[in-house]
């Protein structure tokens, strides 16, 4: 599915358009990275390089099973089961999901109840979230391997301001799965500000 990512009430409303956005500026960083770098440390701090590709690429696999009426949750990830090639996996995670996301019953998903790891959900909840965490994943890989680490910032700054609104300040940890939020620095663009409210921060 390729679209042209808009902000404001349009992309929220149908956030496959900032998806699609998120995605594809992913895979570019996922191209970017250096077979060398796999076992470097990344901001995620549980988990180098080769794990955040794997985990990549499993968030993209997770979206397609819950737009098929599947637990998302259950659906395994591990960093053994690809090899190298992390950017093949994901732009055919990425394909596989928009088979299920960008077909003609693809509009009804987004209001359809759906079982994502973070609860039940409408599809443009999950969708949403995932927005999010590719951008956020994606910045981490981006600082972890010396890339550009912003994102169309039209696409940050309409994540940003959604997840400002659904994910507070406090409480954060437990079942919370986030850390406290990180001050900004002066010059941090939106994806990285996104990063910093969802408790990362450069190494």
């Amino acid at each position: 599915m390729t679209t042209t990512a808009t902000t404001g009430s349009t992309a929220t409303s149908d956030p496959r358009t900032l998806y699609s956005a998120a995605l594809s500026w992913a895979l570019e960083v996922v191209r970017g990275v250096r077979p060398d770098q796999f076992d470097d440390p990344t901001p995620c701090t549980e988990l180098d390089v080769r794990a955040l590709l794997a985990h990549l690429v499993a968030t993209v696999d997770r979206a397609a099973v819950l737009g098929r009426g599947g637990d998302a949750a259950a659906a395994p990830w591990s960093a053994e089961t690809v090899g190298d090639d992390w950017a093949s996996a994901y732009a055919g995670a990425i394909d596989g999901m928009w088979a299920v996301w960008g077909a003609p019953d693809g509009d009804a998903l987004l209001d359809r109840i759906v079982t994502a790891p973070f609860g039940t959900v409408p599809g443009r909840a999950a969708v949403m979230a995932y927005t999010s965490e590719t951008l956020v994943h994606g910045w981490d890989l981006a600082v972890a391997t010396g890339q550009h680490a912003e994102a169309d910032p039209g696409v940050a700054e309409a994540v940003l301001t959604v997840m400002q609104q659904v994910l507070p300040a406090e409480p954060r940890g437990g079942r919370v799965p986030f850390a406290a939020p990180v001050p900004p620095r002066a010059d941090a663009g939106p994806t990285e500000r996104l990063a910093n409210w969802c408790g990362r921060s450069r190494p």
